[in-house]
Order: C-alpha cells, then sequence, then structure tokens
C-alpha cells in the first residue's frame, strides 16, 4: 500500500531504496575483496610450489669448475665445502661473504689447519650483514678480480633468493649453484618446513624490491 511505501526523508528521499543500494554496495565489497584475498593466496600458494620445486633436493657433483668461488655464510658446513671445492681446484680464489664480524681467517685456519695454506693464499672476506649485502659485496669483489663465473656455495633453502639477488647485481656473470644440505635438514622435516616457508617470504620481498627499486645497491 502507498502508506507502507511513504516512508521518506524530508527531501522525498525512500529510506528503503538507499538502504537497499547501501547493503548492495557493501556486498560487492565484501565479495570482491574476498575474490581478491583468495586471489593472492592461490598465487602465493603457487608461488610457494614453484619455490619447493626451484629448492635443490641434496648436495650435487659439479660438471665444471668457475673463475671464482664465494660462500655466503650462515653454517659452518658452507665453509668447509666451499674450501674443499677451493683445495680441488674449482676456482682460482675464494670470497667468504658475511663472515661474523669477531671471526677472523686466522681462527679458521685454526679450527681447520688442513685449509690453512689455501686460507693463506687464496681467500677473501668480507663483513656484509645479509643477502643483499652478500650480492652486493661479492659484485665488488668480481669485478676486482675479473671474474666472469663464480661457484655459489650457500644453504639449499637459501639458494633460489642468493642467486636471485646475485644475477640481480652481475647479470653478466655465470652462477654456478652448490646447494649444501645439513644433517639438521635431514632429521627435523618440521624444522626444514618452517624454514622454507620464512625463506620463499623473504623471497617474495626480495622479488618486490628489485622490481620497484631496480637500482638498490648498484652504487652502494
Amino acid at each position: 500500500m502507498s502508506i507502507a511505501r511513504s516512508n521518506t526523508d524530508d527531501d522525498g528521499t525512500s529510506r528503503p531504496i538507499v538502504a537497499g543500494r547501501a547493503s548492495r554496495l557493501l556486498r560487492r565489497i565484501v565479495w570482491s575483496s574476498v575474490t581478491v584475498a583468495a586471489a593472492a593466496l592461490l598465487l602465493l600458494g603457487l608461488g610457494f610450489a614453484w619455490f619447493v620445486g626451484k629448492v635443490p633436493g641434496g648436495e650435487i657433483k659439479l660438471e665444471r669448475g668457475a673463475d671464482g668461488i664465494v660462500a655466503l655464510t650462515g653454517g659452518a658446513s658452507r665453509i668447509n665445502d666451499a674450501m674443499e671445492l677451493l683445495q680441488h681446484g674449482r676456482g682460482n680464489r675464494l670470497l667468504i661473504s658475511g663472515l661474523n664480524r669477531a671471526t677472523t681467517l686466522a681462527e679458521i685456519a685454526r679450527l681447520n689447519p688442513e685449509f690453512a695454506a689455501a686460507l693463506r693464499c687464496c681467500v677473501d672476506i668480507d663483513k656484509s650483514l645479509n643477502t643483499l649485502g652478500n650480492a652486493i659485496e661479492t659484485r665488488r669483489w668480481a669485478e676486482r678480480q675479473r671474474f666472469r663465473s663464480l661457484i655459489v656455495v650457500t644453504s639449499n633453502y637459501h639458494m633460489p633468493r642468493a642467486l636471485a639477488e646475485l644475477a640481480h647485481q652481475m647479470p653478466e656473470v655465470a652462477l654456478i649453484a652448490f646447494p649444501v644440505v645439513t644433517e639438521k635438514q635431514k632429521a627435523e622435516p618440521w624444522w626444514t618446513a618452517r624454514l622454507m616457508v620464512l625463506e620463499y617470504v623473504k623471497l617474495v620481498y626480495a622479488k618486490l624490491r628489485m622490481r620497484l627499486y631496480p637500482g638498490a645497491g648498484e652504487q652502494a
């Protein structure tokens, strides 16, 4: 009846019509937000699956050497593996990147006397604090040495981000991955899974930073 539809404001606008439009607009906003969130989660899930596929499952046997070797610190086994590669002639010099500020080559030689001679002649260090810093210092080192190829030694889960950062800084240098897999990773799968998720988030952030700020670190 006309009485039921006469609930209007002073300007003659029907309140039920306005409320209905607002309700429909709110539903559209909610559904759009849900759709965007679902798409974002799907992309993240697919990206994580890609990341897991890119992480090397174990250590590899190198088929060739390179001009130099770089070990990105974070575990003792990375330095040991890199030193072994150097002693077997896989590279001419080794850069240990991101070495703890309290650690010296003399201390490494004391703990690993079998590497003492190689440490004295053919090893350089830097004290960078993160993976971007590793890449910047490695670029400087490779430029000084005029190296065109590098073997990259780091943990397998760290390898995709390390290669991405290094390739961004040195697109003209050939990079050869030498992933390190620790016994803890093999023995504690849940710890490894958590580590992989965290590393994937860091990789996504690094990729976004490279896209939004491609020149970051180039003049450092």
